[in-house]
């Protein structure tokens, strides 16, 4: 005796396999975890044998395939489901799918994200990077065991991305919230690594805002986060933005003290696939300490810078940008106002091309010698 559901099928002229695919392609349009189509066939088979009846996912497929009641097809009713409950149902199935593969696929989008942000900045990479960020979290607050650590990691490299992006384009508020969320994804990741180098990007929010005590202390409590765990590349970097931030409250001494003790840490080999988003080779250790020496007005500073202009990569176009405003502070420094102004120059063009809004702001602050504002 024929089931309804194989009676359906059959009136509406479907092989076993077209059905197959109807469901598999339904289900991928709705996001349904299902099974492959080896296991779909075997299934087929028993449910329209009436030996095995679908679960509520499967019926939810036929009925849309088909067009068909639960009556219509042989299902049993069931008692309506709480709507809340029935969402939170959908959103923990959803979230079930997250796999290896997919987690790789955010973390590749993260990767190229980077790679375009230090290219072209943050003008064409933001919004959809934001878009990405509210997709993990939505899964990572539904996912539970395996993956979810591994998920969570991703989550931080893209918030702090996004950070730094809103911080470039002088979004403070944005920029602040982004890195309360890569802590807390640091959190969830089981990673110090993670969650003191969050917590130090943060701090450059506060010297934005003129927070510059605050700053020394949230590095002090990124760099304690880290202590005993980090590897030397990351006590590296931590130790130069610690000194960053000594710079920014005018301690010059204890600035270069904290840049010293970053190129002591300094492996010969400045990469680490763990970190791809630390970068301390090809100069950019004596950038981020020209830049210090800038802050505090050392006449050091334009040497260091120079050479760092020199050596840095072509495609740290981003980083170029800092490194020719940085220069323009140097010589406004040092009263030379021709080299001042050729650098705030070089560096205007390159901030407008990339929507730099944090170094256009900080050239509409420098005063070259003997006149006002740039």
């Amino acid at each position: 005796m024929l089931t309804s559901l194989q009676t359906v099928r059959r009136h509406l002229g479907y092989t076993a396999a077209q059905v197959i695919d109807l469901v598999t392609r339904r289900a991928a349009a709705l996001n349904l975890p299902i099974a492959n189509r080896a296991s779909l066939k075997t299934k087929l088979s028993r449910w329209e044998n009436g030996k095995e009846q679908p679960s509520e996912i499967y019926r939810r497929l036929f009925r849309e395939i088909y067009g068909r009641t639960n009556a219509e097809l042989g299902f049993p009713d069931e008692p309506e489901e709480d709507p809340e409950a029935a969402a939170l149902r959908s959103r923990l199935a959803i979230a079930r799918t997250v796999d290896s593969e997919i987690v790789d696929v955010f973390r590749h989008q993260v990767d190229h994200a980077r790679r375009v942000d230090r290219r072209f900045g943050a003008l064409t990479q933001l919004d959809q990077l934001r878009s990405q960020i509210d997709q993990m979290h939505q899964l990572l607050s539904y996912r539970v065991g395996p993956q979810r650590t591994a998920l969570a990691a991703v989550l931080v490299e893209a918030s702090t991305l996004a950070g730094w992006q809103a911080l470039d384009r002088a979004a403070l508020g944005q920029a602040w919230a982004h890195y309360e969320r890569a802590k807390a994804a640091a959190r969830e990741a089981e990673s110090s690594g993670l969650l003191a180098h969050a917590t130090a990007e943060q701090a450059f929010v506060l010297i934005d805002l003129d927070e510059t005590t605050a700053a020394v202390d949230q590095l002090a409590h990124a760099r304690t986060i880290a202590n005993g765990t980090a590897t030397p590349l990351l006590r590296a970097w931590l130790a130069a933005a610690h000194g960053e931030t000594l710079a920014a409250t005018g301690h010059a001494d204890a600035a270069r003290r904290a840049f010293d003790t970053a190129a002591s840490l300094l492996p010969s080999d400045p990469v680490d696939p763990a970190l791809p988003f630390l970068f301390l080779g090809d100069s950019h250790l004596d950038r981020w300490r020209g830049n210090a020496l800038a802050r505090v007005g050392a006449p050091d500073a334009i040497d260091q810078l120079t050479n760092a202009l020199t050596h840095l990569p072509a495609d740290f176009v981003r980083a170029h940008t800092g490194l020719l405003v940085d220069l323009a502070y140097a010589h406004t420094a040092a009263s030379d106002r021709d080299a001042a102004l050729a650098y705030a120059r070089q560096g205007r063009r390159l901030a407008a091309q990339i929507k730099s809004d944090r170094q256009q702001r900080r050239l509409s602050r420098l005063v070259l010698p003997g006149s006002s504002p740039v």
